[in-house]
């Protein structure tokens, strides 16, 4: 991406440059039409390090909320248009206990689905307050690294982006390599060795 005809475009939006960019968050998380490493990224490169984060972070906690409140007020048939039943299955276990705190493990872990989590979320018991804090302090991390980036390129500072780059890699590799026995490990830890699956209970009213 070309920085000055990014920036170009976003000044000839005047005073509603920084809502330009918020937006393009909020869309990236509702409708995710680019990738949000490419968004958080371009924020540190427009913005520097401080602006870039606090508005990817202002934009990101609203494109969140949209899709929790979307859920809310729509119900199942809704989240089954936008999620994939795979999906929906593989974290179906966060929806029957509360476990505010492996959701926000969850949304630190690096190739979690962090947008569609927070469709799926919205079917279970997290209060919005709730799930504003989590999902806010969850995403911090990654859009602090992706800012950092940006703004490192920005100023020309390529030994420092360099190694940040380095150890993301390094991170994401580790996190990628035991992320599925992590979420095996959330799900026994959530709903305890002894406790029969919610999606599997009608197994035994067929049994009888």
């Amino acid at each position: 991406m070309d920085r000055e005809r990014v920036r170009a475009f976003l000044e000839s939006l005047g005073p509603l440059s920084f809502a330009g960019f918020i937006l393009l968050q909020i869309l990236q998380v509702v409708a995710a039409p680019i990738p949000g490493e490419v968004t958080g990224f371009l924020g540190g490169f427009l913005y520097g390090t401080l602006l870039g984060l606090i508005l990817s972070t202002v934009g990101l906690t609203i494109g969140s909320l949209i899709n929790f409140w979307l859920t809310k007020t729509f119900g199942r048939p809704f989240v089954d248009r936008f999620v994939s039943k795979g999906t929906i299955e593989r974290y179906d276990y966060l929806l029957h206990h509360k476990g505010a705190f492996l959701v926000f493990l969850l949304f630190l872990i690096p190739g979690t689905p962090k947008d569609l989590l927070c469709y799926i979320l919205g079917l279970g018991h997290l209060s919005i307050k709730e799930f504003l804090l989590i999902s806010t302090v969850g995403r911090f991390a990654g859009t602090l690294l992706l800012t950092l980036g940006g703004s490192f390129i920005r100023h020309q500072q390529y030994y420092r982006f360099s190694m940040l780059l380095g150890m993301t890699v390094v991170v994401i590799f580790l996190c990628m390599a035991y992320k599925d026995k992590l979420e095996r490990l959330f799900r026994l830890w959530h709903t305890g060795p002894g406790e029969k699956h919610p999606s599997k209970e009608f197994k035994t009213e067929e049994d009888l």
